[in-house]
């Protein structure tokens, strides 16, 4: 498999932050959908961008939960699991 590497001593592991794969398959997952693209080289999301809050939002949409009440206690306030900005249900990529 070829690899890029794009840089060298920093942290993690050499993972591309700006464009990632993700297999889902049953419980209400939309069968041979492909959602979104990336460039000619797969280095970055181009189009139909979905950010690890909106994966997180849909997730917990299958389950049944309403990921605008699910939160949990931190330094003293009550932190929603995705975050501060809004995130989206993919709904695409729903039966």
């Amino acid at each position: 498999l070829p690899i890029a590497q794009l840089a060298t001593g920093g942290d993690g592991r050499d993972h591309n932050k700006n464009a990632f794969t993700l297999w889902m398959a049953g419980g209400g997952v939309k069968g041979g959908t492909i959602h979104g693209s990336t460039d000619e080289l797969g280095f970055a999301a181009v189009e139909d961008r979905v950010s690890v809050p909106d994966w997180h939002a849909t997730i917990l949409h299958l389950l049944g939960l309403d990921h605008e009440q699910l939160v949990f206690p931190r330094n003293g306030l009550d932190e929603r699991l995705t975050g501060v900005f809004e995130p989206r249900v993919v709904r695409e990529i729903l039966v």
